[in-house]
């Protein structure tokens, strides 16, 4: 549906509730909608968002974003906040990562390694980073809220930074944290251990966000200003 110009995906679900979010990299507009909601009713809904959809939208297009990573010798990549330079070393053992200082990230390839596979290296480095990382900060924030996850999983997502699936109680979060400060993946940690507490983005919802970590606006805005990776817009 267009509506005031703008191009709207529009999905019908069994819910209760119409959702309506702007989306990476392009500001892409989407409404999930309950099956008994009109399309008149779903376009006014997007008419009463107009002015917050062109800020959200305004926000992604003067986002910085990064080059595509061709995972070379004297390239900038991140970890939890910080920026390394990274230094590819060929060598017969298996792939590996390893800070030198506060500053070089030394990528360890086998000889003739492409892009893609020093990637996946550099990926699976950063998933264990997380996996070291989570447990103590996840169950200091469950024994805070009150709330227990069923279990939790890591995976690279493009348009969020986390889920949660309220019914089987699962928390996602998203790879890429692992780039950014520490307080940012608190952030996402306590934003879903909430969503166990309250489902929507409502008013309960950022009474009980304020109540736990009462400067999350400012990390959720210094997560936004953050460069995007390439993948987010590269396609």
């Amino acid at each position: 549906m267009t509506v005031g110009g703008l191009t709207v995906d529009v999905v019908r679900k069994p819910i209760k509730n119409l959702h309506l979010g702007v989306y990476p990299p392009h500001g892409r507009v989407r409404v999930a909608a309950p099956l008994a909601v009109s399309d008149d009713a779903v376009r006014l809904a997007v008419v009463g968002k107009l002015g917050w959809i062109k800020r959200e939208r305004a926000k992604f297009k003067s986002q910085p974003r990064e080059s595509r990573r061709e995972l070379v010798t004297g390239e900038s990549h991140y970890f939890l906040g910080h920026r390394y330079r990274m230094r590819v070393i060929e060598h017969a053992g298996p792939g590996k990562v390893v800070l030198r200082g506060k500053t070089a990230l030394d990528l360890y390839v086998r000889a003739g390694a492409d892009a893609a596979g020093r990637d996946r290296i550099l990926q699976r480095w950063y998933r264990e980073q997380l996996m070291s990382l989570v447990p103590a900060m996840l169950a200091k924030w469950q024994r805070a809220i009150g709330v227990t996850a069923a279990e939790w999983r890591i995976k690279r997502m493009r348009t969020k930074w986390g889920a949660c699936s309220i019914e089987a109680r699962r928390i996602w979060l998203n790879s890429e944290l692992a780039k950014k400060a520490p307080r940012c993946l608190e952030y996402i940690i306590v934003h879903e251990l909430v969503h166990l507490l309250e489902r929507h983005h409502g008013e309960r919802f950022t009474v009980l966000m304020d109540r736990y970590l009462p400067n999350w606006e400012s990390i959720r805005a210094q997560l936004a200003s953050a460069p995007l990776g390439h993948e987010y817009w590269d396609h």
